[in-house]
């Protein structure tokens, strides 16, 4: 008869069917996965995380050992400016009550995810994670990056308190399939998708909106995923790390649109909406610390992912598209 390996960790995933928490259960079961680990995926349909006692239940209920806390009220600029409030208020609800589930249920670690527009507005770059509170963040998301950079001090509360491991990490733009293509309020990769898909059904001119010349540094939740689980098993500090492809990597709106076009064979006319805000600049981050501790990373390249990702958003469209 088999011999099933006890349960070492059992890892509970908030936010579990988004963006990355998808990618994290694919690369789980594509061989990823260790015998010894069980994975419970959880999304706002089994507990509302800005509830104390449904967070709690849920705890009690799965007595995870770890936790990816992914869960989070997110949009991209245009709904952040509207509800900066909003932001604020439901991701501290929900940042407190998973923080302080984990440590009253014993938890032995949390990873949770950080965004680099937490950072500061004016500062030098690239950006590292020794910067995250040296000055007000971008206007257009203070609730949201104010309400991100709280994990931070709470990390550094119940380690310096309790000595607990709850640590963080500071992916910077993400995309892949599940992602938001939404054109209002998703962010700028799957809205140009979503875009480009509409553009070439309509037989339309794609338009773009602000110059095309801010520039992003991307990374494909698949990268992010395999990332995850190496600090979830391996990265020791309390202190959070940048997960991002390198600084050279840095593509502009215009050069993201541009593989996009190419990707789904868009034959029409390219147009830049320069009526429309661009948002920061750029928002470059070091990835040296991440370098150290992992030399040989490698990522998917950027064109390859895009692909990737459009091939998903075309054959998921009547779902992906919601």
């Amino acid at each position: 008869m088999e011999v099933t390996e006890p349960v070492a960790r059992r890892i509970l995933v908030t936010g579990g069917t988004g963006l990355v928490g998808k990618a994290i259960e694919k690369v789980v079961a594509d061989g990823e996965g260790q015998p010894d680990e069980e994975w419970i995926f959880v999304s706002s349909r089994d507990a509302d995380l800005t509830s104390e006692a449904e967070t709690k239940a849920l705890f009690e209920q799965h007595r995870p050992t770890h936790v990816i806390h992914l869960a989070a009220m997110v949009g991209g600029l245009f709904k952040n400016i509207r509800y900066n409030l909003d932001f604020w208020r439901r991701n501290i609800h929900i940042n407190d009550n998973v923080l302080h589930s984990a440590y009253e249920t014993g938890v032995q670690k949390v990873v949770s995810c950080l965004s680099t527009c937490i950072f500061p507005d004016k500062t030098t770059y690239p950006i590292d994670e020794t910067m995250i509170h040296n000055g007000p963040p971008h206007s257009s998301n203070f609730g949201y990056s104010y309400a991100k950079r709280m994990i931070d001090i709470q990390n550094r509360g119940y380690f310096e308190q309790h000595g607990c491991r709850f640590t963080a990490v500071i992916p910077t733009n993400v995309f892949g399939p599940h992602d938001n293509f939404n054109i209002e309020d998703g962010h700028v990769l799957p809205g140009l998708i979503h875009k480009v898909y509409l553009a070439k059904q309509n037989g339309s001119a794609l338009t773009v909106w602000g110059t095309g010349k801010p520039r992003r540094q991307f990374i494909y939740s698949l990268d992010l995923a395999r990332l995850f689980l190496w600090v979830l098993r391996e990265y020791d500090e309390v202190e959070p790390i940048i997960l991002s492809v390198g600084e050279e990597d840095e593509v502009s709106i215009r050069e993201a649109a541009e593989a996009i076009v190419e990707a789904m064979d868009f034959r029409g006319e390219l147009l830049f909406d320069t009526t429309k805000a661009d948002g920061q600049f750029k928002k470059t981050a070091s990835n040296a610390k991440l370098r150290r501790y992992l030399p040989g990373f490698q990522f998917t390249p950027f064109r390859q992912a895009v692909k990737e990702t459009c091939t998903w958003f075309s054959t998921n469209y009547a779902n992906a598209r919601k």
